[in-house]
């Protein structure tokens, strides 16, 4: 009975949320059962151009460390309800992003995954960063906090504030908890450039929409037509989200 009522609970989180955090959850015990080590995770262009080994492109954002209060936060962040922060419950903040301005558009949804990736792949070649999967993390967050800007926050019970400034929040306490923040600057740089690109510059005068999904990840990620119950967003709708339709939080 337990065992259904988790696989039903698996089979019910989107595809590309299913996916990503599977893959980090498979990576992480693989790690911790020693089949496989760190070493073989990490970025390293070096390694990658002259042996390669382009594995590494896609499994140093799979791996958050060993198993510890550090991999819960992340998988938290990945995987956690807005209701509050002060317990976990079933929704997550990617799984939120993929339901909600994503709903219907997983091939947009899986676009902003390779255009973060790539990005933040680049950045971290000039900040000796050898896991991004942290970064990435923070990057989801961003991208949903602002698009989200009337949704109010509780942060462990003590501090009451608007979405937007949730990744601020997070990189202050990662700073307490004595992590390097050049880590959360990164996520929120590139989920800024994502935000800008998507929801703002199109929207300025003489703007217009540089992100466009190639035809390609359409053909293999969309199925139109799968809810006859949800009439997508148009196309043409920049980040397709209601702007200003946050929920309430908390008490």
């Amino acid at each position: 009975m337990a065992y259904q009522t988790f696989q039903q609970e698996y089979l019910q989180i989107p595809l590309v949320t299913r996916a990503y955090t599977t893959a980090c959850v498979l990576t992480t015990a693989a790690v911790q059962l020693e089949l496989i080590t760190p070493f073989q995770l990490y970025f390293n262009p070096d390694l990658i151009l002259r042996n390669y080994q382009v594995w590494r492109l896609i499994t140093n954002f799979l791996f958050f460390g060993p198993v510890g209060f550090n991999f819960l936060f992340n998988m938290i962040f990945l995987n956690v309800a807005i209701t509050s922060l002060t317990f976990i419950s079933r929704y997550r903040y990617c799984r939120m992003l993929e339901e909600g301005s994503f709903r219907g558009r997983t091939a947009d949804f899986v676009f902003m995954f390779i255009f973060g990736g790539l990005l933040m792949t680049i950045f971290g070649i000039f900040v000796s960063l050898v896991f991004l999967g942290q970064a990435f993390t923070i990057m989801l967050v961003y991208v949903w906090s602002r698009r989200n800007p009337n949704v109010r926050m509780n942060f462990f019970g003590l501090l009451n504030f608007q979405a937007p400034f949730l990744p601020w929040v997070l990189m202050g306490f990662s700073l307490l908890l004595g992590n390097s923040i050049i880590v959360d600057l990164l996520g929120i740089a590139v989920g800024h450039v994502y935000y800008f690109l998507e929801d703002v510059f199109p929207n300025q005068p003489g703007g217009g929409r540089w992100l466009k999904t190639p035809s390609i990840i359409k053909m293999l990620f969309d199925t139109p037509d799968h809810d006859a119950n949800y009439n997508p967003l148009p196309e043409d709708r920049p980040g397709g989200f209601a702007w200003g339709d946050g929920q309430q939080l908390g008490g």
